[in-house]
């Protein structure tokens, strides 16, 4: 070959390089493995397993493609994120996966608009965390005779965070003891969280008036890659 001279065919292969190389990649939930089957989604994103912040993205899926209808920033366990299935209760860490959200709950009312199930946080609403009792990683109000105070949280003093919250579907269909319990897509508090996922109020407002439990929204919770990458799920 001539020094500086390339085939046409070359040329036209190194042109559609080009090409690709400018078109915007695919939308995250598009390259995901699964999205829980629904026409809405949350992902929460973190850049790595030490992360603890990233970003919460909400999803519609319309005309047969997934459009982002808003984002935020968010933080997850001090402790960063580990695969959900081994995590292990006590750890700070947030749980990867793809989860359902069985209903929302809240210390104030409910946003204008909110379709979802909202439970109203009273003085004697606890979420129980006791490995022996039988309300492990389930609401109880008030606090289960077999459920102690020292292994449950009582609602109400997290004031900030759980001024509006969506429950998370982390181990709670079929409770694993120890694996954990209690997490939530809260409102931040003044740090990183014990395992949840949180955003700011004013975004947490807004994903509470556009979750619509008749679309089956799921949440994806992930790294940008790795082990514990969102794509995985």
């Amino acid at each position: 070959m001539r020094p500086g001279a390339a085939p046409a065919a070359v040329l036209v292969s190194l042109s559609l390089l080009a090409l690709g190389a400018g078109r915007p990649s695919a939308p995250l939930p598009d390259r995901m493995a699964d999205t829980g089957g629904g026409t809405q989604l949350i992902t929460a994103v973190a850049p790595g397993p030490g992360s603890t912040t990233g970003t919460v993205t909400w999803w519609d899926r319309e005309d047969g493609r997934w459009v982002a209808a808003g984002s935020a920033p968010a933080r997850f366990g001090a402790n960063g994120l580990v695969e959900g299935t081994v995590r292990r209760q006590g750890t700070n860490t947030t749980p990867t996966g793809l989860y359902g959200m069985p209903y929302a709950f809240g210390i104030e009312a409910a946003p204008r608009g909110t379709a979802y199930t909202y439970r109203p946080v009273r003085r004697d609403s606890w979420w129980c965390q006791d490995g022996g009792s039988r309300s492990y990683n389930r609401w109880t109000e008030p606090r289960a005779a077999d459920c102690r105070a020292a292994e449950a949280e009582r609602l109400t003093d997290y004031r900030a965070q759980y001024a509006h919250a969506l429950v998370i579907g982390f181990n709670y269909h079929r409770p694993v003891r120890g694996r954990g319990a209690g997490i939530f897509l809260h409102v931040n508090g003044r740090g990183a969280t014990a395992g949840c996922v949180s955003v700011p109020r004013t975004a947490m407002r807004k994903i509470l008036r556009w979750a619509d439990p008749a679309r089956d929204p799921h949440i994806a919770i992930g790294t940008g890659s790795g082990r514990t990458a969102i794509t995985r799920h």
